[in-house]
């Protein structure tokens, strides 16, 4: 008796787990997001998924969904909605493990305020929380001490959000200058 033919394909294993990670306000609109694939190429498919997200989401109570061949997990708190996007054979347990680290990094960033107006004052600590979280798409981190703690040494001992401008661009030009003389 022959045992069917499976496609192997499912059964590889992929390091790029993470489709996409995105923040939505109460309204369904984009605060941060980030896709690591070209599942949805255009900034206007990303909006059009994501307002669809919020739609199936926002008044739901599980914490899982499967949509447009994806598994999403979501969460939510006042006025935000986190949401962790793989694909439709990734592990569940995985994409709730990184959702929660999202979800407890934004929270220790924002010092347990998490709103939408604490998220824009700190946005920039919370792009690079993502950035620490998940690299184009591999899952790099879990923990969400690590994740603060990886942040604040970026920072040079001032925290980015308290940085402006001028010094943010003046240390992107000295690391640029070091590199290009090593």
């Amino acid at each position: 008796m022959d045992a069917p033919i499976q496609d192997p394909a499912l059964f590889e294993a992929s390091m790029y787990t993470i489709k996409a990670i995105a923040i939505l306000d109460n309204d369904g609109e984009r605060l941060v997001a980030k896709y690591y694939d070209d599942s949805f190429p255009t900034t206007k498919e990303q909006k059009a998924f994501e307002k669809n997200l919020f739609n199936k989401t926002h008044r739901a109570n599980a914490e899982i969904i499967m949509l447009e061949g994806l598994t999403c997990v979501y969460r939510s708190n006042v006025d935000l909605y986190f949401y962790v996007i793989g694909g439709s054979s990734d592990n569940e347990l995985l994409l709730v493990s990184v959702l929660n680290c999202l979800y407890d990094s934004v929270s220790q960033i924002l010092r347990k305020n998490v709103e939408k107006k604490a998220l824009f004052e700190h946005l920039d600590s919370v792009f690079l929380a993502v950035d620490e979280i998940v690299d184009g798409g591999i899952l790099m981190e879990c923990d969400s001490n690590t994740v603060i703690s990886r942040i604040a040494l970026r920072g040079d001992e001032v925290p980015i959000s308290e940085q402006n401008f001028a010094q943010v661009f003046q240390s992107a030009k000295d690391q640029l200058k070091w590199s290009l003389l090593k």
